[in-house]
């Protein structure tokens, strides 16, 4: 696990952006954390760093927004999914191997129908008003020198 802290939304972002120079097609993002923790900042700043220009909003009511930079980006929201069969309802395992980058806030329900790889970012709030604390956890082999690349990059964020 790496662990940032960021001071503000502007900086969520950057760090959201920061992410993208490691990003390969197919990447799997879960963004994990509380109502109004940046999980939203954060993605995007990951759509800023792969040149979407439309405006990214929390998919909370349509589960799903799609954003076109480039590389395509799915971005899901589960918070108001039910039961795992919603997950089928909306092609959710096809989405994931579709080589587009898979963004996907409140996971945490259904950790068992995410692919074998993905990186895992939760986000809590810090003690000072607008500080986050960011962990970033790699999950498969894949991912293996990511983690190793962004301690690096942790010692010296600001």
């Amino acid at each position: 696990m790496v662990v940032f802290k960021t001071n503000s939304p502007s900086s969520t972002q950057q760090l959201g952006k920061m992410l993208t120079n490691y990003l390969h097609d197919s990447d799997v993002i879960c963004l994990s954390g509380d109502l109004g923790s940046g999980k939203t900042a954060f993605a995007q700043g990951i759509a800023q760093g792969l040149k979407v220009v439309e405006p990214v909003t929390s998919p909370t009511y349509t589960v799903m927004n799609i954003y076109h930079g480039t590389k395509i980006v799915f971005h899901f929201d589960l918070y108001r999914l039910k039961y795992p069969q919603e997950l089928e309802d909306i092609g959710f395992a096809e989405y994931t191997n579709s080589g587009g980058i898979v963004l996907i806030e409140w996971p945490d329900n259904y950790v068992e129908y995410l692919p074998e790889e993905y990186i895992w970012v939760h986000i809590t709030p810090g003690s000072a008003e607008n500080e986050r604390i960011i962990r970033i956890t790699v999950h498969g082999s894949r991912y293996s020198s990511l983690e190793e690349e962004l301690s690096t990059i942790a010692d010296s964020w600001h």
